[in-house]
């Protein structure tokens, strides 16, 4: 799931989450010569010789995580899935279903996720990671009571930082764009320790906010700051690269990609750019692109729904498919991106009817873009 407030909960994936900004939780690139691969090694090899050491078993698995986080690589998810597969019951220790937590809202399993969640704050508490991730998954599920709920239970065991986080994405998100950005600005300003993956999460969110509120070069401004910080990060690269895609800088986007065509979601952006610019390439990731969502259905994992119906739209030119793909996808994921490309594949096919729980959501919600809005009144207009 692509999750903007995901992002920010990765930061916590912890069995004990750091109360202090500065903590970094470790992302790891997948290079063979890396101290963090040696260290994933390390991990396996402790854990083959004492399979039943849950504490392990759960850091292993994070580790897997944290690796599909970065790196939008599925593969991970399914070697953390193995690391836990000793513990099923619900009366596993609390770092067991934190990371059992995280794989199932992985695989979209957000009622499970939200039980092993819950399961983890009933037996502590001050578990940081386990309210953001409830919050992330409400806030996919534009869930915003229950999600503000969550941010507000933070305030009491998380940093200033990171529950205004949680806090200004709820009201972003509910039609109080501005005031959201002031107010995270502000506390990102008041926090200079912040580690890289508290700033980077902060950084991509003010970027997302300035976009909306039409002040692209704000927007870059900060997307370039999230970049030099030097994490990998899927969801920052797919946000910077819709952002340039928009102004039609496909060629920074192809410049920005190369070397990340193993995430779905960045071979989308590549190919999209490919496309723009008419280049060999393109018809090599279309098709590589379009074998994975086949193959993805083949086995029951239709992961990236919203990617697959910008694929069938904007790539392939069918949007009767696109529609049906995005209204699926909106049953699950009640994203912005979401409605977008709902609302995107409605106007384009002509079938605004199946658009409409996005419509609505957009009325109810207050959410404060004019991309969408405009789409919205198109489809009215043609209704």
């Amino acid at each position: 799931m692509g999750a903007a407030l995901l992002v920010w909960a990765a930061a916590h994936a912890a069995p004990h989450a750091p109360q202090d900004d500065a903590t970094v939780l470790e992302r790891l690139p997948a290079k063979p010569n890396d101290p963090s691969m040696r260290e994933l090694r390390g991990l396996r090899t402790a854990l083959a010789a004492a399979p039943q050491d849950a504490a392990l078993a759960s850091r292993l698995a994070l580790r897997y995580f944290e690796m599909a986080s970065a790196e939008g690589d599925p593969r991970y998810v399914g070697y953390a899935e193995a690391a836990l597969q000793r513990w099923r019951g619900e009366d596993a220790p609390a770092e067991v279903l934190f990371a059992r937590g995280l794989v199932r809202q992985y695989r979209h399993d957000f009622s499970s996720a939200l039980d092993d969640f819950a399961a983890v704050v009933k037996k502590d508490p001050t578990h940081v990671g386990a309210r953001a991730w409830r919050a992330a998954i409400f806030m996919v599920q534009a869930r915003y009571a229950d999600a503000a709920a969550e941010c507000d239970a933070l305030e009491e065991h998380a940093s200033e930082l990171l529950s205004a986080g949680c806090s200004t994405y709820v009201e972003a998100t509910t039609g109080h764009t501005r005031e959201a950005y002031e107010a995270l600005a502000a506390a990102l300003q008041a926090h200079p320790e912040a580690g890289p993956n508290a700033r980077l999460w902060t950084l991509t969110r003010l970027a997302e906010m300035a976009w909306r509120l039409d002040d692209p070069a704000a927007a870059e401004r900060l997307f370039k700051q999230a970049l030099a910080l030097g994490v990998d990060d899927n969801f920052l690269l797919a946000a910077y690269a819709d952002f340039l895609l928009e102004r039609g800088r496909a060629r920074e986007v192809v410049n920005l990609l190369q070397g990340w065509r193993r995430s779905d979601t960045l071979l989308l952006r590549l190919a999209l750019a490919e496309k723009a610019l008419g280049l060999r390439d393109a018809a090599a990731d279309i098709q590589a692109l379009g074998d994975r969502f086949a193959a993805a259905a083949l086995r029951g994992e239709r992961l990236h729904m919203a990617e697959e119906a910008r694929y069938l739209l904007d790539l392939k030119g069918d949007a009767r498919a696109a529609v049906a793909v995005a209204a699926e996808n909106w049953k699950a994921q009640r994203e912005p991106r979401d409605a977008q490309v709902l609302l995107e594949a409605a106007v384009a096919s002509g079938e605004a009817a199946a658009a409409a729980p996005a419509a609505q959501w957009l009325e109810q919600s207050g959410f404060e873009s004019t991309r969408l809005r405009a789409l919205a009144a198109k489809l009215k207009k043609a209704s």
